[in-house]
This record gives structure tokens, C-alpha cells and sequence, in this order.
């Protein structure tokens, strides 16, 4: 894919412990954007293909993490002395 003019190449960024699925070679793999899409592309055997990223997973209600708009209800506590 040949570049615009003026446009700047893409910040190769290198992704600790993956492995090439073509060549098997281990730290081999750089991962940069590029017109709204994001890359893998392999320097040893020069494997390339689009990473298609999946949004992040919904976070689960729990006692410590409320979903946002849901607010916790005081109820008073009554001691009883016996």
C-alpha cells in the first residue's frame, strides 16, 4: 500500500510475547494503525493481516461495583442491648 504525500508512516509499536502464526517466531510481531484500521505485521517473514478489537466486556454488579445511575439505600441499624 503505497503512501500519501506528507502522510506520515504509522508508530510501529512491538507486542512482548506474541508469536508469528505463520513463522512461529516469538517478539516478531509490531502492531500499528493505519487509516482508522489496526495492524499486526510480522519483520521476520512479513506476515500481515487487520486486527479487528472487540469492546471491552461489561462490568458485573456486584457489592463493591454498582452500575452507574444505581445508588445504594441506607437503612438504619437498630441496636439492641441485652
Amino acid at each position: 500500500m503505497k503512501q500519501d504525500e506528507g502522510e506520515k508512516p504509522p508508530k510501529k509499536r512491538f507486542i512482548a510475547g506474541a508469536v508469528c502464526p505463520r513463522c512461529g517466531q516469538m517478539d516478531r510481531i509490531v502492531n500499528y494503525r493505519q487509516n482508522d484500521k489496526n495492524y499486526r505485521e510480522c519483520v521476520a517473514c512479513g506476515f500481515k493481516d487487520e486486527i479487528r478489537l472487540q469492546s471491552s466486556p461489561r462490568e458485573l454488579a456486584t457489592r463493591v461495583h454498582r452500575p452507574a445511575g444505581e445508588e445504594e439505600i441506607a437503612v438504619p441499624v437498630k441496636i439492641i442491648q441485652p
